[in-house]
């Protein structure tokens, strides 16, 4: 049987006797020779073999090929702005954790986060620190926007947590900023989660948080004020967070993302964020880490 051109992500782990996540940790840093097909990551056998004898690989060793996607928490003003900037960037939004694992993974070149710090007055640093501590990442603010509970027409007039006990709430994915802001308010409160009624389904995106309580299946759900506006919903304020873009550095540079970039500075941008309501663009483009 003759040897294969390409292992795969699991033979090469197999071989290192590591776990697959530490061969994609090593991919995305460029220290093995890897290749992208249709979208799975490849390794050239005999590359792999120059490598690990210390010999330098025939050919080049191609780093960071990270497909054009925005992965992360989902954003109502990026959504639109990624659609009429026309960069070609696709979108994979499910909750702030988990974009941080597709960057990491090799699996987008962007993640949005929102995640707040234990203190409840920081975002995203000590996570992105954790995670990216020796990457070449950047982590830039994209807006403040105003986080809270999203609530039914009829409950409207709530003016605090406590008083949506015993109601139906829409819950947000584990690995979702809003979810976590949500269970760092009930804490922070002395409010159990027992005391609601968590629907089981999640509300995976900020749209769809809106959409579970003006269809009437939830009585409130974790979500951006700028969307019960939308939907003409009321609204109970937690907090002003904020939501960054994390970017891989080589990818910054690419077409892509500076056609989303520069789409930003434009007064459409503006005027749009202005109609969602809820933003605040004062510190737009402000980098807030720039790793290894």
């Amino acid at each position: 049987m003759t040897d294969p051109q390409f292992l795969t992500t699991k033979e090469l782990a197999d071989i290192l006797r590591v776990k697959e996540r530490k061969v994609y940790d090593l991919a995305s840093a460029g220290e093995i020779p890897c290749r992208r097909i249709t979208g799975k990551l490849l390794f050239p056998k005999s590359e792999v073999d120059a490598w690990l004898s210390g010999a330098k690989p025939a050919g080049p060793v191609q780093t960071k090929i990270l497909p054009h996607i925005i992965a992360g928490s989902h954003d109502p003003l990026l959504d639109w702005a990624i659609r009429e900037s026309g960069c070609g960037l696709a979108t994979f939004f499910d909750g702030s954790m988990d974009g941080l694992d597709q960057l990491k993974s090799g699996q987008a070149m962007a993640a949005g986060v929102h995640l707040v710090e234990d203190s409840g007055n920081e975002w995203n640093l000590s996570f992105v620190r954790n995670a990216f501590s020796e990457e070449p990442v950047v982590l830039m603010e994209w807006a403040r926007r105003e986080q809270g509970l999203i609530l039914s027409a009829k409950l409207a007039s709530i003016t605090s947590l406590s008083e949506l006990k015993g109601k139906r709430i829409a819950q947000r994915q584990p690995a979702s900023g809003a979810g976590r802001l949500f269970l760092h308010e009930l804490k922070a409160k002395g409010i159990r989660p027992q005391d609601f009624e968590l629907l089981p389904d999640y509300a995976r995106t900020e749209t769809d948080a809106a959409l579970t309580v003006v269809s009437g299946k939830a009585d409130a759900a974790p979500g951006l004020s700028g969307l019960a506006r939308q939907f003409d919903l009321g609204f109970l304020p937690i907090v002003t967070e904020r939501y960054d873009l994390l970017v891989d550095r080589r990818s910054w540079f690419e077409p892509p993302m500076q056609a989303l970039l520069k789409f930003c500075c434009s007064s459409e941008f503006q005027q749009h964020a202005a109609d969602i309501g809820g933003y605040d663009l004062s510190s737009h483009g402000k980098i807030h880490w720039n790793g290894a």
